[in-house]
């Protein structure tokens, strides 16, 4: 049966075997299968592949497993708090600051699963959307697509259908949802909740705006890496954008983002669930729409920021770039000969001049601290 969302939507079971058919036979499967499952021979995995029949069965026999050897290989700890804020039966819209192109929602899969609650639909930008074997994992692994728009008119008609599905998604298809809350990642450490993003949320529901944001049961969700995701290749970008420079992607430079995350040291990683959003604690008027989102967004801001997990390289990068030592409990001496090898080997590894790309990598780590601190 043909749906309006068709266009967007995860696969559907009828289309998983298909999709993993496609994978099994895809050139690059044996590099993903020795990544995945190190242990296990690529004959053997292929075969387990061919026999999936659900997303359901992709998740735990291959995106659970993904998840382990990144947590495995390239972070020291990885911890979640606030999950008590969650009911197992409700279906949540969580609203998270993005710093990695796939980890923050991958992870926060990962988590709550271990933790007895079913996994969320994914966003999923149609910009990364580069090849048929990327389509095929992201589409079994519940992700659906957020479509690039090139004109204000298609922006405003696929806003419109995006926040139809994704009310539908919750309120009657009975899945949670991941979505960043802004396009794109954040490249200077300053998470800031996009107001249009409010403002889409509610275009499905533009009568009442205090319904639309109650039913999508709005949970902002907090996610601290101690070493940043990118954080060499985001100092890049925002010193070519300061020098004035038009930044432009180079083809692929998505998927070289995705494989940098996955692969580079992260140190501790910490998932904060915040308390859901409700209309009950507002104090501004919903008669005046734009001040509304705006208010929705700084609410989801302070939120986040309150929960964010600092570590020594945040205290250590404010404190370089004060001139301070106003957090030094927070570090030791040798912690810091670790941070300042990195910031040389950053030096190192970007062409530019070294006092304004130093300044530039410090505050990816330092603004956290200013944001919780108010």
């Amino acid at each position: 049966m043909q749906s309006k969302f068709d266009d967007i939507r995860p696969y559907n079971p009828p289309e998983i075997p298909p999709a993993m058919q496609r994978i099994a036979a895809s050139e690059h499967f044996g590099v993903l299968s020795n990544y995945i499952f190190p242990d296990r021979d690529v004959e053997d995995v292929r075969e387990m592949i061919l026999n999936i029949r659900t997303t359901d069965e992709f998740q735990v026999k291959v995106m659970y497993y993904v998840n382990e050897q990144v947590v495995r290989r390239s972070m020291t700890g990885l911890t979640i708090d606030g999950i008590e804020n969650l009911n197992p039966q409700t279906n949540y819209l969580f609203v998270s600051n993005h710093r990695d192109i796939m980890l923050d929602s991958s992870l926060l899969q990962y988590l709550l699963h271990n933790n007895g609650f079913r996994t969320t639909e994914i966003t999923f930008g149609s910009n990364l959307m580069i090849s048929q074997l990327i389509i095929d994992i992201g589409k079994a692994n519940k992700m659906f697509k957020v479509i690039r728009s090139s004109t204000i008119r298609e922006f405003l008609k696929n806003s419109l259908h995006l926040s139809e599905y994704m009310r539908y998604t919750i309120t009657e298809k009975g899945e949670s949802i991941w979505i960043a809350q802004r396009n794109g990642r954040t490249k200077d450490g300053n998470d800031a909740t996009d107001q249009g993003i409010i403002k889409m949320f509610c275009m499905s529901q533009p009568s009442d705006l205090l319904r639309a944001v109650d039913e999508l049961h709005i949970v902002p969700l907090a996610i601290s890496y101690q070493i940043e995701s990118c954080d060499i290749l985001k100092t890049r970008e925002l010193y070519l954008s300061q020098k004035g420079e038009k930044y432009v992607k180079h083809p692929y430079e998505d998927l070289n983002s995705i494989l940098t995350g996955i692969q580079q040291p992260k140190g501790h990683v910490h998932l904060s669930f915040c308390k859901p959003v409700t209309s009950e604690e507002f104090e501004f008027d919903p008669k005046i729409p734009n001040e509304f989102y705006k208010n929705v967004a700084t609410l989801i801001d302070k939120r986040i920021y309150s929960r964010y997990k600092l570590y020594n390289n945040n205290y250590i990068a404010h404190d370089m770039r004060t001139g301070k030592d106003t957090f030094s409990e927070f570090y030791t001496k040798e912690e810091k000969e670790i941070f300042l090898a990195h910031c040389r080997y950053m030096l190192e590894q970007i062409e530019g001049d070294k006092e304004t790309l130093m300044s530039i990598f410090l505050g990816i780590y330092a603004n956290p601290v200013d944001n919780q601190r108010g």
